[in-house]
């Protein structure tokens, strides 16, 4: 198993202003600049999946296999060989909002799913979580 995890901490960011923009999957393209699209019918439930299109990339479908409603999900990605999980989570603390992004690649081939694609993942998600957080803060204006 590999595994890459990274937390920051936000002020004047709401939980709930988080937790609605990471329901609202079509529009996640507004603050993941390296996505094309991001495509999902139905609700944000465990099973339900999206297809999702990175720039210069090929779309992949990617299931949702957690759903803690206000906290947390976990969606995954099945390669030949490979699954990689991603964890997003809220905790709200006394010093601001907490959000944690956790990529897990298990499966024989882990090794060159991480190369190819969760490395790069797992990299941006300082970035797109600040994106996220100034989206929800302005949100709250």
């Amino acid at each position: 198993m590999w595994k890459q995890s990274c937390s920051k901490l936000y002020q004047n960011v709401k939980k709930e202003e988080v937790w609605c923009l990471w329901t609202d999957v079509n529009n996640w393209s507004s603050w993941h600049d390296d996505l094309d699209y991001c495509k999902m019918t139905g609700p944000f439930v465990v099973g339900n999946y999206f297809m999702l299109k990175p720039k210069g990339a090929s779309a992949v479908k990617i299931e949702l296999t957690e759903v803690n409603e206000g906290t947390s999900f976990t969606d995954c990605t099945t390669f030949f060989g490979a699954k990689m999980y991603d964890t997003h989570t809220l905790e709200e603390t006394p010093d601001g909002l907490l959000l944690t992004n956790t990529v897990v690649v298990t499966g024989p081939l882990r090794w060159l799913w991480v190369k190819l694609v969760a490395q790069k993942v797992a990299n941006g998600g300082e970035a797109h979580m600040d994106m996220l957080a100034h989206l929800a803060s302005t949100n709250n204006d």
